[in-house]
């Protein structure tokens, strides 16, 4: 936790604050104003007197609901507490591997108490967990924390004992209780090492293996050994969530929200694009529907129907050309031509059966053996018009089919 602060809060009116950095092994201790300014830009983890914080554990069946769970807690615990549950604050942990859910349970008057004096002094706590529960768990020791007039021991199933420091004895036999609690691990101060230590000594017989550490000092720095690997329960669960919770998470996905709205965007971008280009290339298309059309069938009116009136179009001249029609005009024609030399097609059109031309020859003979081939083949060709143009002869010839 290179950005963090570990704050320890008094345990009582005569005692001060006490707080750590991570890279910085020393405590220091003072009022909650000194460890405000250590605390700016960092994230702050609180540590609660754990006389206040009773940890205890519910049967309750799994559910995916946190919400649910803080609702069933209360209901679960309310006959192992002396207390009204309406005036206390159920906060819970990660579930056990014996299927009971870990509970921390603390008066709503101390957890009010002591976020108004972190607030006075301008601190926002990120977490804020038991001391008692960063005492360090050993499998088969009993571990225990002498300090001022009170006594804290965790079991090695980790169940935890808190009493005064006049009720040590029971507090060890609560603690031999457990069959795993072969021996004690003793951290005290050296005052509380004069004060109890001929109690300790004494109760060598009972446990296996006793050892005793003594602490130079708070005991702050042995809690922020054991914070990383914890498992301890965060009391600011429910009503004492941080409010913030929701703006940093809003924080950290930010970007890519922004960044996922950024490629909506595009895309919307991109499919308005291509639709104006395709309803551009409807209007051109359309265009050159019409003018083809026009082309094709002048006079026709509505091109909105060009495609059904050009097939039926189609489908004429097709049942024309099967008998006598205007492919086999055509081909009587080119047979024509090929007999009279030097003749050039201007124009023709083919309506009702009959094909019209309009062609120049180099002379009127020429126009006359042309409808003669023509007659030979079956034709009924009939010279319409015949005049002089620029030293040749331009006539208008009808072809229909002879009888």
């Amino acid at each position: 936790m290179p950005d963090s602060l570990l704050l320890r809060l008094p345990h009582g009116a005569q005692q001060q604050a006490s707080w750590l950095l991570p890279a910085d092994n020393t405590a220091r201790s003072g009022p909650l104003s000194g460890a405000a300014a250590q605390a700016a830009g960092r994230s702050v983890v609180v540590l609660a007197p754990g006389t206040d914080v009773l940890l205890t554990s519910a049967d309750l069946p799994p559910t995916r609901s946190g919400a649910k769970l803080q609702q069933l807690v209360p209901f679960a615990l309310e006959e192992q507490l002396a207390e009204d549950i309406d005036t206390l604050h159920f906060a819970i942990g990660k579930r056990l591997p014996n299927g009971r859910l870990p509970v921390a349970v603390v008066a709503r008057r101390r957890m009010n108490e002591w976020l108004a004096e972190l607030r006075a002094a301008g601190i926002e706590p990120a977490a804020l967990y038991a001391d008692s529960e960063l005492l360090p768990r050993n499998p088969a020791q009993a571990v225990a924390l002498l300090e001022d007039d009170a006594v804290t021991v965790r079991t090695p199933s980790g169940g935890y004992v808190g009493l005064c420091a006049d009720a040590l004895g029971e507090a060890l036999e609560l603690a031999l209780a457990d069959p795993a609690a072969r021996g004690l691990l003793v951290y005290a101060g050296e005052t509380e090492w004069r004060r109890w230590g001929a109690q300790l000594e004494a109760l060598r017989e009972r446990f296996e293996s006793v050892q005793v550490q003594q602490l130079a000092g708070d005991p702050l720095a042995l809690f922020a050994r054991a914070l990383p690997a914890a498992e301890a329960i965060n009391l600011l669960q429910g009503s004492y969530a941080p409010k913030r919770s929701t703006a940093s998470g809003w924080r950290a996905w930010r970007w890519a929200a922004m960044l996922l709205g950024a490629l909506v965007a595009l895309h919307l971008i991109g499919q308005v694009a291509e639709l104006v280009v395709l309803h551009r290339r409807e209007h051109a298309l359309d265009g050159a529907i019409t003018r083809v059309f026009n082309r094709a069938m002048p006079g026709a009116g509505d091109p909105y129907e060009a495609r059904r009136r050009m097939q039926a179009r189609l489908a004429e001249v097709r049942a024309q050309g099967g008998g006598g029609g205007f492919f086999t005009a055509l081909g009587a024609l080119a047979t024509a031509r090929a007999h009279v030399p030097h003749t050039q097609l201007e124009a023709l059109s083919f309506s009702g059966g009959a094909l019209d031309l309009r062609l120049t020859a180099p002379s009127i003979e020429a126009l006359n053996d042309l409808a003669q081939s023509l007659g030979q083949q079956g034709w009924k060709a009939r010279l319409t018009s015949a005049n002089p143009a620029h030293g040749r002869f331009r006539g208008s010839l009808r072809i229909t089919r002879g009888s």
